[in-house]
């Protein structure tokens, strides 16, 4: 069986780093995945994709990305369900990320600049001269 997805949206919000009891970080976000088409009044509809990021993936995504940032994800679909307070049961269908590629351009006044910096280079090794013999 095949279970695997591949997506590229936009954030729709920050997102928010969580810890779990035990230590690991997740985050929860949502995509915003423009269709391939247009509606009956011209204008191109969205899907808004719940992802789960989980571990490392999680506290990158939440320190180098923000509202708007767009991102790659691919992962696979997960369903669940839980009884809310009125005691019905709500379904729910999500992405577990597997990886995250960020692809927006840098914000102007990021700590990493396209500036060319120069490299220090280090002083070439003193070779010694050893006599004839």
């Amino acid at each position: 069986m095949i279970n695997q997805v591949t997506l590229v949206g936009r954030l729709t919000k920050d997102p928010d780093l969580r810890w779990t009891p035990d230590g690991k970080a997740v985050s929860n976000i949502t995509l915003a995945v423009n269709r391939h088409y247009k509606n009956a009044s011209g204008e191109i509809d969205a899907d808004f994709v719940h992802c789960i990021l989980w571990g490392k993936t999680a506290e990158n995504t939440s320190n180098y990305c923000k509202k708007g940032s767009v991102l790659g994800v691919t992962g696979r679909i997960q369903t669940r369900h839980y009884d809310n307070q009125e005691g019905k049961r709500v379904y729910v269908t999500e992405v577990v990320a597997e990886g995250v590629r960020f692809l927006s351009s840098k914000p102007a006044g990021s700590r990493e600049t396209n500036q060319q910096q120069p490299v220090p280079q280090a002083p070439p090794p003193q070779r010694e001269e050893l006599p004839f013999a």
